[in-house]
């Protein structure tokens, strides 16, 4: 068979998408290292406002004393942290006291109400919250995201350019352990959906992470305050979206934050995962599709099976898991991950994504903090239908 004929078969498609697949992971970490360069540049200083930092909390996370003291130690003049969480017997409250013990002279506070608003707990939590934000910056920050002591500084810095509604960071999976579930699902985020970001950002898209949603409480006011967003699993989705439609553009802070990637077991991993992907498909349908680019191994992998007997597609198999491995070698590299294990994961990895993407095509339900839901156009959530096993 010649070249041209291998190239149009099923076969050489799938090699020509895993070839693509390369490229843009290439693409992603160049991308992601000049970010980690631009991080290096230190915020001026000058008058800096004080801050409002929410945290709503639902039960003990792994590492989640040691990413709520990471904001406890922000190299920042004047903030304020509130904590919330909706059940008195929250184990996540011992923490917070602890935190209070090891810094009195910060300004922590911490609101216990059940008041439900709507089907998006967090953000139900956020709302109880909200009255007790003395300052007008708030930073809103996921329990499960660690940062460094600069963070706020770039985050405001960020917020404060002209034309900025809302800033954001961009985030990379920490694993609470070595064990393979957790590894996995690190690799999703650090080899997949990172790079998968820094260059929709480059080619103009403008999305906000929850990792980080920064604004001014008259930017959220305008935009119907936290209210608009409970009937939205997506809500840093939506609430990026209705800053955009305001006129108003949303920056990348030039920080790194982490989150922790806590997973149990694979059945956590493909819930999560699952709940991720649906949410993603109903709200951005097309970009969910295209990108199964970033599976270039799963590509690979499909040009062998589709022609076994064909010495070429193993040569595109290993030459797609070398380029890959490289990437995601620097990629941990500018992450201060140091394992090698990752990069032996790599074609399990995109397999798994893929099923992934198939899971998420075919249905609407998730699990989410504790209910099974289903979600519907515009990511809004459709009512609650049984409970499930916390920790879903």
């Amino acid at each position: 068979m010649s070249a041209l004929h291998a190239l149009a078969s099923p076969a050489g498609v799938a090699a020509l998408l895993a070839a693509a697949g390369c490229v843009q992971a290439g693409l992603g970490t160049g991308l992601l290292a000049r970010f980690r360069r631009r991080e290096e540049r230190v915020p001026p200083g000058g008058s800096l406002p004080p801050v409002t930092i929410l945290k709503p909390l639902h039960g003990d996370e792994p590492l989640l004393e040691e990413a709520l003291e990471s904001f406890c130690t922000q190299d920042y003049p004047h903030f304020q942290i509130v904590f919330g969480v909706q059940d008195a017997g929250d184990p996540a409250i011992a923490i917070v006291r602890r935190l209070r013990q090891r810094h009195p002279a910060l300004d922590l506070d911490l609101v216990v109400d059940p008041t439900m608003h709507g089907v998006n707990r967090k953000i139900g939590n956020l709302i109880n919250m909200l009255p007790r934000a003395r300052h007008d910056l708030l930073v809103i920050s996921d329990s499960d995201i660690h940062v460094a002591p600069d963070y706020l500084r770039h985050v405001v810095h960020a917020l404060a350019q002209p034309g900025v509604g809302l800033a954001t960071t961009l985030y990379a999976g920490l694993p609470a352990s070595h064990s393979l579930p957790r590894l996995l699902a690190a690799c999703q985020i650090n080899h997949n959906f990172l790079p998968g970001v820094m260059l929709s950002r480059y080619l103009g898209r403008q999305d906000c992470l929850g990792a980080t949603m920064a604004l001014r409480r008259e930017t959220l006011d305008a935009v119907g305050g936290l209210q608009a967003l409970v009937p939205h699993v997506a809500d840093d989705a939506v609430l990026g979206r209705l800053v955009r439609e305001r006129g108003l553009h949303i920056a990348i802070a030039p920080c790194m934050t982490w989150t922790t990637v806590g997973e149990a077991g694979f059945g956590d991993v493909l819930t999560h995962e699952l709940r991720w992907g649906r949410t993603v498909k109903t709200l951005e349908p097309a970009g969910y599709a295209a990108s199964a680019i970033q599976l270039p191994l799963f590509w690979a992998g499909v040009s062998v099976l589709l022609c076994p007997h064909a010495q070429w597609t193993w040569w595109v198999f290993l030459t797609v898991w070398a380029v890959r491995a490289v990437c995601a070698f620097f990629t941990d590299r500018l992450l201060a991950q140091r394992s090698l294990l990752p990069l032996l994961l790599l074609p399990a990895r995109d397999w798994l994504s893929a099923a992934i993407m198939v899971g998420s095509i075919s249905g609407t339900r998730v699990a989410w903090r504790g209910q099974t839901m289903h979600i519907t156009p515009h990511s809004a959530i459709a009512p609650p239908t049984h409970p499930i096993v916390p920790g879903e």
